[in-house]
This record gives structure tokens, C-alpha cells and sequence, in this order.
């Protein structure tokens, strides 16, 4: 599948700001199954720096700077992303070990890749385990269950016992008033999992990018409608990182793309920075998805 992706932030301000300094992650990543080109991004003012880099997770990253006075800002990225149809994953490996021997692995790391892998193990700025998500997670990891079924069951829990609400949660709710209240979005139950299974000692990232979406029957899909997404990837043994998302209780296949992973959504933040001045500021942003046939 062959997507061509637009995504556009717009800023507008109440008063001038005369300097900005930003870092972007908006560029896919070139994986296994996925593979992305023509990658262009348009930023206005015109930047009196901008530049390209890899961040310490092997994602993406662009950062720009502006300092002549502006009332708003406008970030547009686009590419073309092409998404195998097939999905790898070794389903025999994933239910040959249980989630304890993970869990010891990563433990006692014996080899380079270990090492990396249990780096998010570990709670992150976002992400910080207590004792109610890890009482929630061991009624789906049982003594002795493989990962991957462990895995799927903790999304369909997850799926089936929180609501998507938009309006219940900000970029800096908490995810215990998450758990507690059992409302939120994306982003808020990928950190509940992500919370559950480090909990547990097993090695899981936060995933951003998008899905692509599709209009309800006899309507036309609208421009802009689209949007950013987050999942989950599990660290599973011999069968490599395994995605989940418990948003839609799925695992992520053709229709998602993968733009950037870390430890949790500060790690990846589609835009972030710092300006001077600005007063009250609003932002909007329209993302389209859109296949080629």
C-alpha cells in the first residue's frame, strides 16, 4: 500500500514573537516493511536555521529556528510511504516463550541487543508504573502465558474497559487520572500499557504516526480529517518487537505508519519548543492520509 501524507501545524499568536527554536519529528521511518520517499518539509517564516539529524532512537529529527518578529507559524510536511501488505511477525516464536522468560531476559541482559531492549524497561517522564496498572496487568500476564497472548489480551481489556473521549484528557494528564477515570485517547492508553507491561519488568515503546482512516458509509472523506496516532511495541523474544494498539484492539497492519518511537510521547513529539513572548497562542493541525489506488 502507497500512501502520500500531508501534515500541517499552524500556530497563530496574540502578539509578536521574535524568536522561536523548534525540533520536529515528522519524517517515517525507513523499516522492514515500510519505506518512505520524497520527504519534503515547508516551514514559514523562513528559518534562519534549519537542519536534520538522527535522535538517539534512530528517529527522524528536524530543527529549525527563526528570529525575525512573526504572529504565526506554519509547519507542512509531506512524503510518499509505501507499507508492505504482509505482516511479519513469527506467531510461533511470540507463543513459544512465556512472558517471564522475557521478563528474565531482559532482566540479565547477555547481549548487545538486550541491552538496548531493556532500556524501556524503565519508567519515563510520562510513564511512571504504580501498584493499581500492575495489579490491572497480571489478570491478563497469568503464570506461564506466552507474550503474545498475554499482549493481545491486556490490549482487548484495554479496548473494552477505558472510552475514547477527546475531551477528558490533555497532552499532560496523567495516566493515573487515566486509569481512574477510564477515559482519554490515544495517547493516554498507550502509556496505560506501556505503564502495565514495565510494570512487569518487560521492555515496551511508545509509537507515533498515523492511520489511515475511512469516512462513514455514502460519505466523502474530507481533507485534513486525518490525524496523529499511538500504539505500543512489545519487546518479544526470538519473535523481535511486536505492535499493538489498544486503541482500535489491533495489531497496527498496512493502514498505519510508523513515524518515530521512544520511551513515551516526549520522546517523539511531533513539534516541540521554545519562543519568546507570543501572549495567548492557538494551534491547529490537519493531517491527510491519503491512499494511492
Amino acid at each position: 500500500m502507497k500512501y502520500n501524507l500531508n501534515h500541517t501545524t499552524r500556530y497563530s499568536y496574540s502578539d509578536a514573537v521574535p524568536v522561536c527554536h523548534n525540533i520536529v519529528h515528522l519524517r517515517p521511518r525507513n523499516l522492514d516493511r515500510q519505506s518512505y520517499s520524497d520527504f519534503q518539509m515547508i516551514v514559514y517564516p523562513e528559518p534562519f536555521d534549519i537542519h536534520e539529524s538522527t535522535d538517539s532512537f534512530g528517529n527522524g529529527e528536524t530543527y529549525f529556528s527563526i528570529e525575525q518578529a512573526h504572529m504565526g507559524l506554519t509547519v507542512t510536511a509531506t512524503c510518499s510511504v509505501t507499507v508492505n501488505d504482509e505482516l511479519a511477525i513469527d506467531y510461533i516464536a511470540a507463543n513459544r516463550d512465556s512472558w517471564e522468560s522475557i521478563q528474565s531476559q531482559l532482566a540479565f541482559p547477555a547481549s548487545p541487543e538486550l541491552i538496548e531492549c531493556s532500556l524501556f524497561r524503565f519508567e519515563s517522564p510520562r510513564v511512571k508504573p504504580f501498584p493499581a496498572v500492575k495489579e490491572y496487568a497480571l489478570g491478563s500476564f497469568t503464570t506461564g502465558r506466552p507474550i503474545l497472548d498475554a499482549c493481545l489480551d491486556l490490549t482487548a481489556r484495554i479496548y473494552k474497559d477505558f472510552v475514547y473521549d477527546p475531551r477528558a484528557t490533555t497532552v499532560l494528564t496523567p495516566i493515573e487520572t487515566v486509569f481512574e477515570s477510564r477515559r482519554g485517547v490515544c495517547q493516554d492508553f498507550a502509556h496505560l500499557q506501556i505503564a502495565c507491561l514495565r510494570s512487569l519488568g518487560l521492555a515496551c515503546r511508545y509509537v507515533s504516526g498515523y492511520m489511515r482512516t475511512y469516512p462513514p458509509p455514502g460519505s466523502v472523506h474530507l481533507q485534513g480529517c486525518d490525524a496523529s496516532h499511538a500504539w505500543i511495541s512489545v519487546y518479544c523474544g526470538d519473535a523481535g518487537w511486536i505492535d499493538f494498539d489498544p486503541t482500535n484492539n489491533l495489531i497496527p497492519n498496512n493502514n498505519y505508519i510508523t513515524v518515530a518511537w521512544g520511551r513515551d510521547y516526549s520522546d517523539v513529539c511531533p513539534i516541540r519548543g521554545v519562543i519568546l513572548g507570543g501572549g495567548n497562542h492557538q494551534m491547529t493541525v490537519a493531517v491527510d492520509v491519503i491512499p494511492e489506488e
